[in-house]
């Protein structure tokens, strides 16, 4: 059986790793541990078909170790157990030449899938290598975040991309049997989003679909063999971004059509689905937030089902989102608040807690009046209870501006009527 193109074009060495010049170009962060051999245990994050298994093989490779793999879709605790006791056997403990034991999609593994690799890494039995395309501080227990490095690798550039198909033309055994003429490659490289594995599938599908020794590739014919009718962004992806806007600035500016027609442009441009919900939950607080919270859960919601369904049903939850987010109403005073928040921190400093706020956790805070004079809200007529909760230097200061709509006036309306005149509500 003949291995896919992406598998036969896997890098023998780090020099012909394409990409993720960060980390191991000749500056790059994993450069030196290359060279050394004493690799930390490391959660390698970045999107996929960026080399992330190709990395932890090649990590392997150079330093003669050792190297156990699992992934974390069809194994669980008892085959992690299974591999750190081999791993105990191996030789080479507390050595650079310990074993790696490298599992991909590691944001899969449970809570107790997890907990199982914490006492093999602690002791140094296996070097731990994660692959991820999830944000590890969400995804990955923090006990074990905190014994490992995180390393963030990115979306192949174009040149990076354009240089993968030239080896693949010219170094594969299969494909160099053919006569190619590359003609076009902008649908090749916008298709595959940055994604090495999806670039080169498409480039083999192309080229076995047609018959003949002789291969023409143009940006029409990898359209019609991948079955999409994707409107093609520009080279530089100037008009990629300029959609995106478009999409955001028409659910805020409460224009449904148009919210709905350019989702439908970063659909059939082949746009990640989850991209686009991550784009509509931080607009759900960015630009609607208080003047209807409903909006951040059902954002939030369409993330996860989005995440869980994927392409071509993800579309009409996404529809969903994006009607019910451009007909709500609208505000920006969350984004706002934080925003003159942040400003105030970075203007005072470090301004002290008041004494009524402390925590009293020992005998000798209380002494130093900790808590004391604290009026505990809820033995007060209407749960509250007048007293100062900023520091003393920015007392009065109001961050929150409630915006003109129905929901946050009722708010405007319920903190005038507590704080009276204080903060000018």
């Amino acid at each position: 059986m003949i291995a896919p193109l992406a598998e036969r074009m896997r890098p023998k060495t780090i020099d012909q790793y394409a990409g993720q010049q960060h980390l191991v170009g000749p500056k790059g962060a994993l450069r030196p541990i290359l060279k050394t051999g004493q690799l930390p245990s490391l959660i390698l994050w970045g999107p996929p078909g960026t080399g992330k298994t190709t990395l932890a093989m090649l990590m392997a490779k150079s330093n003669d170790r050792l190297f156990y793999s699992l992934s974390a879709i069809n194994s669980g605790v008892k085959e992690v157990r299974e591999i750190i006791d081999k791993a105990k056997n191996s030789g080479g403990l507390f050595t650079q030449k310990g074993p790696l034991l490298f599992i991909d999609e590691i944001h899969r593994f449970s809570k107790s899938q997890q907990d199982s690799l914490l006492g093999a890494v602690e002791k140094g039995y296996v070097t731990l290598i994660g692959a991820t395309t999830e944000n590890p501080s969400f995804e990955v227990i923090k006990a074990l975040l905190s014994r490992c490095q995180v390393y963030t690798l990115k979306h192949l550039e174009t040149e990076d991309l354009k240089l993968l198909l030239k080896r693949a033309l010219e170094e594969d055994e299969i494909l160099n049997q053919k006569k190619v003429t590359l003609i076009e490659d902008q649908a090749l490289l916008k298709l595959s989003g940055g994604d090495a594995r999806k670039m080169l599938s498409l480039l083999e599908l192309v080229i076995m679909s047609q018959e003949g020794d002789e291969i023409t590739i143009t940006d029409e014919i990898v359209l019609d063999k991948a079955q999409t009718k994707t409107v093609l962004f520009d080279k530089d992806g100037d008009q990629h971004y300029d959609i995106i806007s478009a999409f955001i600035k028409s659910i805020r500016g409460s224009d449904p059509n148009a919210a709905v027609y350019w989702l439908a442009r970063l659909i059939e441009g082949g746009e990640d689905v989850k991209f686009i919900a991550r784009r509509l939950l931080i607009l759900a607080s960015e630009d609607i937030g208080n003047a209807n919270p409903t909006a951040l859960v059902l954002a939030n919601n369409t993330f996860q089902a989005v995440a869980a369904i994927g392409y071509p049903e993800a579309r009409i939850i996404l529809s969903q989102c994006v009607l019910y987010l451009a007909t709500s109403p609208k505000s920006n005073a969350s984004y706002l608040a934080i925003g003159k928040a942040q400003q105030i921190v970075d203007e005072t400093g470090n301004l002290q807690v008041p004494l009524p706020l402390r925590n009293a956790a020992s005998k000798l805070m209380k002494d130093l009046d900790y808590g004391k004079g604290y009026q505990y809200a809820h033995d007060h007529d209407l749960n509250f209870a007048a007293q100062e909760f900023l520091p003393e230097e920015i007392s009065k200061t109001r961050l929150y501006e409630p915006g003109q709509n129905t929901k946050e006036q009722a708010i405007r309306s319920f903190l005038k009527k507590r704080w009276e005149d204080k903060y000018g509500y």
